[in-house]
């Protein structure tokens, strides 16, 4: 059934500091708090060293710079960063953000998925994608996209997986690291999102009681 857009007026911007989830918390990126365990998750020991492949910084052998690079984020309401904490420890092991915002359109997307070796492969990084994705529905957006590199094989499995729907490639669409980058594009519409949201809460629901290993269906993602 198509729902009249006739007295459409837009929607708000995103504006809200936590998120909360059964295995995480999402909080408005604050690099005063959120620094020095960022940077340990992101480039400390045990870090992936493969984080960073196709994202359009990084790595940062340099303290100094990952700074720069945490306040330029957290200056920033497009794209709205946070960081994500693991309710069990505590500890911050990631970012990601809402970002292309277009309030006037109800159109926004989930980017700069950035998550340390902790929370991949893990329900924490599922439902980082879900709490962000639940946050934009309940906002009234009416378009949640996922972009990544072609070439970023993880990503566009993990978008699929997580209920995004492919709609092509833009090619020649970005120079990023002195490199061409074709993007993948997905989506999810406010129609598809309340039983892809009944995937996620069963999904999530059966993770808070069985083995990770043992899981199937949604996975983690980074873009």
């Amino acid at each position: 059934m198509t729902t009249s857009l006739a007295d459409w007026k837009g929607v708000p911007a995103p504006t809200a500091t936590l998120l909360e989830g059964r295995f995480i918390r999402l909080e408005r990126l604050d690099p005063a708090r959120h620094g020095d365990e960022l940077f340990n998750a992101l480039e400390g020991p045990g870090a992936d060293p493969k984080l960073w492949d196709y994202l359009p910084y990084g790595p940062f052998p340099q303290r100094s710079v990952f700074n720069d690079w945490l306040n330029n984020h957290a200056a920033s309401s497009d794209p709205y960063f946070f960081s994500i904490i693991d309710r069990a420890t505590g500890q911050v092991q990631g970012i990601l953000s809402l970002m292309s915002i277009v309030p006037a359109q109800g159109r926004i997307e989930i980017g700069h998925v950035t998550f340390g070796a902790s929370m991949q492969r893990s329900p924490k990084s599922t439902e980082a994608v879900y709490l962000l994705a639940k946050h934009a529905f309940e906002l009234g957006y009416r378009r949640l996209e996922w972009k990544c590199n072609n070439g970023n094989a993880r990503s566009k499995y993990a978008a699929e997986r997580l209920g995004f729907s492919f709609e092509g490639v833009f090619r020649q669409h970005m120079v990023v690291k002195g490199q061409n980058r074709d993007t993948a594009w997905y989506s999810i519409v406010d129609s598809e999102w309340p039983a892809i949201a009944a995937g996620f809460e069963q999904w999530l629901s059966d993770a808070n009681q069985t083995p990770t290993g043992q899981l199937k269906g949604l996975v983690e993602c980074r873009s």
